[in-house]
């Protein structure tokens, strides 16, 4: 059971998945916010149940999954009903994730958070970890990873807490604008920390 848990987030492409991989590769348990939220409305589960009879059964698709692309759609410039789903996954994505991070066999745990400090889930860490790179360096690497525009690229960045304020919020920062073998010394340090921090608690 771990009562250690890092909050580690980065704004689009900057390499928060492959810092979290590092840490994995040293026997951390990762706790991704991303993967909870699609858990959080799988067939057969509270989430799903509750969007289904808010929404209509039309929101569901024939093999009984939700359909993603229909909730965008009926929550597209419709902030009363964006406010009703917050209201109910959010909750839902914080208690599931709280039970991961319990019942995470590792001296401490890593919760992935790409909205850790936008969705208020630095308060459920103890530490927070920011993968940091410049403005321009996420766009290109965006760019040339998911195939989309400038334009989509800015408009994410601007929905998401400023770099600076995510610099002053960050217990830790990892500087990404290097290489990879940089950023795994970078890891194996800050793993070395928390370990050392766990042991005094």
């Amino acid at each position: 059971m771990a009562d250690f848990i890092v909050g580690l987030t980065g704004g689009i492409g900057s390499g928060k998945t492959t810092v979290a991989n590092l840490f994995a590769d040293l026997g951390v348990v990762l706790v991704d916010a991303d993967i909870v939220a699609r858990e959080v409305v799988n067939p057969g589960s509270e989430g799903l149940a509750a969007i289904v009879e808010h929404f209509g059964a039309d929101i569901q698709l024939s093999d009984g999954h939700l359909d993603r692309s229909m909730l965008r759609e009926r929550i597209f410039n419709n902030d009363e009903q964006r406010l009703w789903l917050n209201g109910l996954l959010h909750p839902l994505i914080r208690e599931t994730m709280l039970k991961n991070c319990k019942e995470a066999q590792s001296n401490y745990v890593i919760m992935v958070a790409p909205l850790l400090f936008e969705n208020g889930l630095d308060r459920l860490v103890q530490r927070t970890l920011l993968v940091d790179i410049s403005p321009q360096l996420q766009q290109q690497r965006t760019m040339a990873r998911d195939d989309v525009s400038a334009k989509q690229v800015q408009n994410i960045i601007g929905s998401q807490a400023t770099r600076a304020e995510k610099l002053s919020k960050a217990d830790d920062v990892i500087d990404n604008q290097g290489e990879i073998s940089a950023l795994k010394c970078k890891v194996d340090a800050l793993n070395s920390l928390y370990l050392k921090i766990c042991g005094n608690i």
